[in-house]
């Protein structure tokens, strides 16, 4: 029902926009001069059916679950709900809601059978109201915008208004989401830290975050010490660093400055695919062909190595982010101005150190966003170290052995249907903060030393 309410919009949109424009081209035929442009009188009834439309479905759509959900909870029979606590609240509704898809497992009662064929019917209802909606709004706005064509109507003006009133929402959209992530970041950190001591998340080093079952496990209200984490997210993400960032500035020069047009035209392309591979076939790559390699090295040396290691991961991901490195480094080096090269040149500097000493200094900006967005990369990566380093949290910076990332505990911690009332669901939280904070220092780090070359180059 949802798609047919949105076909139901393009068609509205398609018809407002033809009769307007034909209303408009009738008054100009009649000999009346209109003040603008026939186009501009069918896009502004495109536009004033569209945009409010959309934006009546997308919120109808956000809400309709949320809402239906509190009738079929406020319905149920009284009692069942009572002394229960909000992850059990939330264990039942999703058994309604898988029961109502027609998953069911088991016998369940009678009264949740009853919720389920609620559920559905509510559904559907809202479906159709939906569709009932969507065709009298439309229906009405392409009304009121057909009565708006006249001689002396600003249809151009109309439509500029409502796009740079969609350019202000867009822009307003997005600096609310940033403070909504930070916000629900600090409020679930603050939530967490009520439970567990700053101190022994900051400086903890055993991360052990499991719910205890029992009295012997490691503590009657686990271990959630941060250190081990983030020790491994930053051995990971060094030996990615190590291996890309040299492997990537490299390329760039030589496909600046040595390559030939057509061995640029070849390389150049051939380099960036490694951009668009899937991380998952890069964590194929490591468990399959790197890991064994280093393993059986390890094995004629007479090191001790573990099947999942550090080592493996980063260098996989160092591969991975080369062709981000040298497309920054690339565009950077063509960015500077052909005079500077030509000029030490002309002063009898050779061509290495006209790169080393003029072209490199002046491209740092650029070449230091590339590095950034590498080191943004390497520390959000989840999928690689899943498959190639592991899941075990270890105080250590050993990259023989085998470490977790902070995304990787991330995801661990929020798998499954979870309720936000436990230290172990909370902590992705507080490791999610702490990763913001680290990466807001590195980046305005960053932006310190391109604004200081930027004064010196512009």
């Amino acid at each position: 029902m949802t798609l047919l309410a949105f076909l139901i919009l393009f068609a509205a949109v398609v018809i407002g926009y033809i009769l307007n424009l034909r209303a408009a081209r009738e008054i100009r035929t009649g000999g009346t001069r209109l003040h603008s442009l026939d186009g501009f009188h069918g896009g502004f009834s495109a536009l004033v059916t569209l945009v409010p439309t959309f934006f009546f479905i997308i919120l109808w759509m956000m809400f309709q679950g949320a809402v239906i959900e509190m009738i079929v909870k406020a319905g149920l029979p009284d009692g069942v709900l009572d002394g229960l606590g909000s992850g059990a609240v939330q264990l039942i509704m999703a058994e309604i809601r898988s029961i109502a898809g027609g998953r069911i497992f088991g016998t369940p009662e009678e009264w949740k059978l009853a919720a389920a064929d609620r559920l559905v019917s509510l559904r559907f209802a809202a479906s159709v109201l939906l569709v009932i909606l969507t065709v009298i709004m439309t229906a009405v706005l392409i009304y009121l915008s057909r009565k708006t064509v006249e001689a002396e109507f600003r249809a151009r003006q109309g439509v500029e208004k409502i796009v740079l009133g969609l350019m202000i929402g867009c822009a307003t959209v997005a600096i609310f989401v940033t403070f909504g992530i930070v916000g629900s970041l600090m409020f679930e950190t603050y939530r967490f830290f009520e439970m567990v001591p700053f101190m022994d998340f900051l400086f903890g080093t055993t991360w052990e975050p499991q719910i205890p079952i029992r009295a012997d496990q490691v503590a009657a209200e686990g271990a959630f010490g941060m250190l081990p984490v983030f020790l491994g997210t930053l051995v990971i993400a060094t030996i990615a660093m190590i291996i890309a960032t040299p492997i990537g500035l490299f390329s760039a020069i030589y496909l600046h400055e040595f390559a030939s047009n057509r061995v640029r035209a070849y390389v150049k392309p051939l380099l960036e695919i490694l951009a668009g591979v899937p991380t998952v076939v890069y964590g194929f790559f490591a468990i399959l062909v790197i890991a064994p390699a280093i393993r059986s090295f390890g094995t004629d040396l007479g090191l001790p190595i573990a099947p999942n290691t550090a080592l493996a991961a980063g260098v996989v991901m160092g591969i991975m982010l080369v062709p981000f490195i040298s497309s920054f480094a690339d565009d950077a080096l063509a960015a500077v101005p052909r005079s500077l090269r030509d000029g030490s040149l002309a002063l009898g500097a050779t061509q290495a150190e006209t790169i080393s000493k003029v072209l490199f200094p002046a491209a740092i900006p650029g070449i230091v966003g590339g590095i950034l967005l590498a080191v943004s990369r390497a520390i959000g990566e989840t999928m690689i170290v899943v498959m190639a380093a592991g899941l075990i949290a270890k105080m250590t910076i050993n990259p023989l052995d085998s470490v977790t990332t902070v995304t990787v505990q991330i995801v661990t911690l929020l798998i499954g249907d979870t309720a936000f009332d436990s230290p172990k669901t909370l902590a992705a939280f507080a490791l999610g903060m702490v990763l913001f904070v680290m990466t807001l220092v590195i980046n305005v780090f960053a932006l310190r030393i391109v604004r200081k070359y930027r004064e010196i180059y512009d």
